[in-house]
């Protein structure tokens, strides 16, 4: 059974000189089907064109991610409710709160998110969901939300033990990155990681961003790309007491039921 990639920004421009051979190093390295990230409207557009051009093994979210939030308008939500109701587009988001940078104002990060929140209840699609250093604004606009729509993950998550339970009560799924390998920032996500139900818990890359700092040897460039997955599964294997074998099987059905993927294995 093949590795599902639930968030890879393959819209970014490090992928455009080698886009094919990036995929062709993600199937060699076992990594079947992949989710492409959709974090603004433009973003969002080229991410549906990338899964119709690999119908079957890209798929695609639409939205825009907080740091962008100061640039959504009523074009940009009109946009967003027309792609969301594209069959390849399989979730709503990026969207979320980030008061870590805070490149848009927080009140308008908080309008958007709910603006984005509107729409997946509007479609019924689950929900790819962002959040760094704004737990409490984030879970209380979740809150009101989260029985409106029919999943929802919160992705990259990096957060506390205290955050981690609050989204398990919610019913939320738990995206886990090469943050986890990071000696610095992520120890703690390998004891938090144990605690994870199996049907809650996906994995992703985000690449090209969060390179596992403990892949070797390291690559020149530092991009992260998703034939990284299979480290990033091997890491949590070990963390969790599993094998890698059934890691991949329990992560690839948890995402082939969130995202609506039809089974290959």
């Amino acid at each position: 059974m093949d590795l599902i990639d639930i968030g890879a920004n393959l819209t970014h421009e490090s992928f455009r000189q080698d886009f094919d051979e990036v995929l062709g190093r993600a199937t060699a390295h076992g990594v079947g089907r992949m989710v492409v990230t959709g974090a603004s409207r433009e973003g969002s557009l080229h991410a549906l064109e990338l899964a119709r051009a690999s119908a079957g093994r890209l798929f695609a979210t639409a939205g825009v991610h907080p740091h962008h939030a100061v640039d959504y308008d009523d074009r940009t939500d009109a946009q967003l409710r027309e792609l969301a109701r594209e069959p390849e587009v399989r979730a709503i988001g990026e969207t979320g709160l980030d008061y870590n940078r805070n490149y848009s104002p927080r009140d308008i990060q908080r309008d958007v998110f709910e603006r984005q929140l509107d729409i997946a209840v509007e479609v019924g699609k689950p929900l790819f969901l962002h959040q760094r250093d704004a737990h409490h604004d984030f879970l209380a606009i979740l809150k009101r939300y989260r029985d409106r729509v029919p999943a929802a993950v919160v992705h990259c998550f990096t957060d506390t033990a205290e955050a981690l339970r609050d989204y398990l009560d919610l019913d939320c799924h738990i995206g886990i990155t090469g943050w986890i390998c990071d000696e610095r920032r992520g120890a703690h996500l390998r004891e938090l990681v144990r605690t994870i139900p199996a049907n809650r818990l996906m994995l992703e890359t985000d690449a090209p961003y969060l390179l596992p700092r403990t892949v070797h040897p390291m690559p020149k460039h530092r991009r992260n790309e998703p034939m990284y997955l299979a480290h990033i599964r091997d890491e949590v294997a070990r963390d969790r007491g599993e094998t890698p074998e059934e890691l991949t099987e329990t992560t690839t059905r948890t995402a082939e039921l969130f995202f609506g993927l039809r089974s290959v294995a």
